[in-house]
C-alpha cells in the first residue's frame, strides 16, 4: 500500500488583515523562528454529491505546491486529532488527477459505499512558514500565516476570501498549542470559529452536526435505550473494521464477524421492539455478511489449529507430505474466501446493508416512530429481564435436546445449536449491564464459557472433515501415505470428547 502519513495535532486562528505577528519566542521551549519560507498551494477537496466525507469528519483533497503535494486524507481520531494519512499525485491527465487513489478510497468506502467522489471546493492558498525551532535545533512546530480564496464547485457555485493563522505541532508537547492559544488571546486572536477550512470554503453548504440527543440506559428509561446503545457500539464496529479488512490488517475480520453476530443475535432478541418486517430483513443480510466473513476467518481459524497439530506431532509420526498438503490447501481457500470478501464488501448489497443500518442509529427522542413498536417505549426495567428470561429457556431448550441425542453427527449438530443459543444469551446479558451490572456479567459470563468450550467442540469437527474429506481422502486417490491423517483425526476426536464431556461438567453447575 503506497499511502503512508501519521497525526495530525493542530490548532487554526481567525485573523484579518491587519493582523500583527505576535511574539513566537514567548512560547515555551521556542528558541528561535527560523526564515520564513512562502508556498503557492491549491487543493481540491473531493466528497459525494451529499457531503457523507464531511458529515463523518473526514477530509480528502489533492494539493499541489508546497512541501507535502500529493493526496491527503485527515481521519477523525478524537480528543482534537485526526490521522494523516497520504498519497502521491498522478502525472497524466486531468481526469486521472481527479481520480482518488484506491490506498485512500478503499480507507473511507464505508462511509462512501457506491456513490462517486467528485470536487467540491477548490482552496488557492498563499502560505508563509516559520519553523519554531528548539534550543537543540528540532522543529517543534510550525507556524502558517495564511490567506485563503476559495471556491466552492457543484450546482450552488460561490467564493469566499479570509486570512488564517495554524499552528501544527512537530515534536513539542501538546502544552505548546495552550502557550501559543493564550499569547494570542491576550492579543484578541481567537481560536477559529470553523472546523477546516474546507467548512468555511463551503459555507451554508456545510452540514450542521447538532449533538445526538443519546441517553444512556436506565432501568427506568424506555427499552429501545438499551438495545440503541447495543446497536450503535455494533455499527460502530464495522465502520471501524471495514478499511481495516481491505488492508487485510490482522484481527480485522474476525472483529467485524463478532460485530456482525452480535447485531444479528440482539436484533433476534429484541425482536418485540422493532418492525418484525425491519428486523427479518437486516437479519437475513447480517447472516449472509457473516457468512461471507465466516469464510475468510474459519479458514484461518482451521490453518492454525491444524498447524499447531502438526508442530506437536514427532517428525516420525508425519509420513508423507501432510504439512505441505495440509498448507497449500489452506492457502489455497484462504485466498479464495479473501477475493470473495473484498467483492461482497464492494458489492451493491453490503452498501444497502449499511443504509438500512444507519436508518436504526436514530436519536432516543425519535424511538417512537413506526420502525419501533409500543413496547419500546416501555420500561426497560419491565421489558429487558423478560427477554433475557426467554434467551435462557431457549438455551435450556436446546441443551435438554443435545442431551436426548445419539454421539456423532446429529450430536455435534445439537451442541452447535446450543452454542449458538449461548452466544444469543450472552450477547442479550451484555446488553442490560447498564440496568444490572452484577447480573448481567454473572449470565454472560457462564454463556460465555459455554461458548468457549462448545467453540473448540465445533472447531473440532471442522478440523475432522477437513483431515478426512480433503486431506485422507485425497492423499489416498494419490497414493500417498494416509496414516497421519488418521493419526490427526483421532487426536482431534479425543480433543472433541474431552470438550463435551467439560461441557456437560459446567451445565451441571450452572447457578
Amino acid at each position: 500500500m503506497e499511502a503512508n502519513g501519521g497525526i495530525e495535532i493542530e490548532r487554526k486562528f481567525d485573523v484579518d488583515e491587519l493582523a500583527v505577528l505576535p511574539g513566537l519566542t514567548e512560547l515555551p521551549g521556542v528558541h528561535a523562528v527560523a526564515e520564513p519560507m512562502i508556498h503557492d498551494l491549491e487543493a481540491v477537496y473531493f466528497d459525494t454529491s451529499d457531503l457523507r466525507l464531511t458529515v463523518a469528519h473526514i477530509t480528502l483533497r489533492r494539493r499541489t505546491g508546497g512541501d507535502d503535494a500529493g493526496w491527503h486524507l485527515k481521519l477523525p481520531q478524537g480528543g482534537g486529532r485526526r490521522r494523516e494519512v497520504h498519497a502521491p499525485l498522478g502525472k497524466h491527465s486531468q481526469d486521472e488527477a481527479d481520480a482518488v487513489p484506491e490506498s485512500l478510497a478503499q480507507l473511507v468506502r464505508v462511509y462512501v459505499r457506491d456513490s462517486p467522489l467528485i470536487p467540491v471546493a477548490r482552496l488557492n492558498t498563499t502560505r508563509v512558514v516559520r519553523a519554531l525551532v528548539g534550543a537543540g535545533g528540532e522543529t517543534l512546530a510550525v507556524f502558517c500565516d495564511d490567506r485563503v480564496q476559495a471556491e466552492r464547485l457543484g450546482h450552488e457555485p460561490a467564493s469566499a476570501a479570509w486570512r488564517e493563522w495554524e499552528l501544527e505541532l512537530v515534536d513539542a508537547p501538546e502544552d505548546l498549542l495552550d502557550a501559543a492559544q493564550a499569547v494570542l488571546a491576550s492579543a484578541g486572536i481567537l481560536v477559529s470559529q470553523h472546523p477546516s477550512k474546507l467548512a468555511r470554503a463551503l459555507g451554508d453548504r456545510f452540514p450542521a452536526t447538532p449533538a445526538p440527543n443519546r441517553k444512556r440506559p436506565t432501568p427506568t428509561r424506555p427499552a429501545a435505550t438499551v438495545l440503541l446503545a447495543s446497536l450503535r457500539e455494533q455499527i460502530s464496529v464495522i465502520r471501524t473494521q471495514d478499511p481495516e479488512i481491505r488492508q487485510q490488517r490482522a484481527g480485522s475480520v474476525h472483529a467485524m464477524r463478532v460485530a456482525t453476530r452480535r447485531l444479528r443475535s440482539v436484533l433476534a432478541t429484541y425482536e418485540s421492539l422493532v418492525d418484525p418486517a425491519v428486523v427479518q430483513h437486516l437479519r437475513t443480510e447480517l447472516g449472509w455478511l457473516a457468512a461471507v466473513l465466516g469464510g475468510a476467518r474459519d479458514e484461518e481459524v482451521l490453518h492454525h489449529r491444524l498447524a499447531s497439530l502438526l508442530d506437536h506431532e514427532a517428525p516420525a509420526l508425519l509420513l508423507g507430505p501432510i504439512r505441505e498438503r495440509l498448507e497449500t490447501r489452506s492457502g489455497t481457500d484462504a485466498g479464495s474466501a479473501g477475493r470473495i470478501l473484498v467483492a461482497a464488501l464492494d458489492s451493491g448489497r453490503y452498501f444497502r446493508l449499511l443504509d438500512a443500518l444507519e436508518d436504526l442509529e436514530v436519536p432516543d427522542a425519535l424511538v417512537a416512530t413506526p420502525l419501533f413498536t409500543a413496547a419500546a417505549g416501555q420500561d426497560a426495567r419491565v421489558v429487558v429481564p423478560a427477554l433475557l428470561k426467554k434467551e435462557w429457556k431457549k438455551l435450556r431448550s436446546a441443551v435438554r435436546h443435545a442431551a436426548k441425542t445419539v454421539p456423532g453427527p446429529e450430536r455435534d449438530l445439537a451442541l452447535h445449536a446450543v452454542r449458538k443459543r449461548a452466544k444469543r444469551l450472552r450477547y442479550a446479558a451484555e446488553t442490560a449491564h447498564p440496568l444490572n451490572p452484577e447480573r448481567a456479567a454473572r449470565v454472560s459470563g457462564f454463556a460465555q464459557k459455554l461458548q468457549t468450550i462448545l467453540g473448540d467442540q465445533h472447531d473440532s469437527v471442522i478440523a475432522r472433515d477437513r483431515l478426512l474429506q480433503r486431506g485422507g481422502v485425497e492423499a489416498y486417490l494419490r497414493g500417498e501415505n494416509t496414516f497421519s491423517y488418521g493419526r490427526l483425526h483421532a487426536l482431534e476426536q479425543l480433543r472433541a470428547a474431552d470438550a463435551e464431556a467439560h461441557f456437560w461438567k459446567a451445565w451441571s453447575r450452572r447457578a
